[in-house]
């Protein structure tokens, strides 16, 4: 795994530390948003297509829990419990019918043997693939965004890849 270099570390910490909560925080969520992005947008171009609906209902959410900001990429909505079967392949198993029973290859049965499905990841090579860019965009973001917002000499910050 080759490594993100950003030159200033120490010096953009020592900006978060002075900048009141509210802001640090509310910076860091477009940090983590826009590395998130990045995953997301790799997420989708992997995921297996049939629909689009369950590519298109990849969303980026961020939150602020008890000083603790996070961002995560999700599926969301109608085909959202498909993700993790997709993720992760599911193991063989007994369909049965509830009632009378169900239609099945033509005939009325009352189960049927599902054989299982091998997992198709997207979501954690898309993570994987993209961790360094997603490092790198979430640092230009707090570069651009304390600069321009927050009025902050950023000029001894520097991202390797700008």
């Amino acid at each position: 795994m080759s490594e993100v270099r950003v030159k200033g570390l120490a010096d953009l910490n020592k900006f978060l530390q002075q900048l009141p909560v509210k802001i640090e925080q509310s910076v860091l969520r477009g940090a983590l948003r826009a590395g998130a992005n990045v995953v997301m947008a790799e997420a989708k171009a992997n995921v297996p297509v049939e629909s689009g609906q369950l590519r298109d209902g990849l969303k980026v959410s961020t939150s602020s829990r008890r000083g603790r900001v996070t961002a995560k990429v999700k599926a969301t909505g109608k085909h959202a419990h498909i993700a993790p079967w997709l993720e992760y392949g599911t193991a063989a198993h007994k369909i049965t019918a509830k009632g009378k029973g169900m239609f099945f290859g033509g005939l009325f049965v009352k189960g049927v043997q599902h054989p299982g499905s091998r997992p198709k990841p997207f979501m954690r090579p898309a993570l994987d693939g993209r961790a360094q860019d997603a490092v790198s965009a979430a640092a230009r973001y707090m570069k651009q965004r304390l600069a321009t917002k927050h009025g902050l000499d950023t000029s001894g910050i520097e991202v390797d890849d700008e």
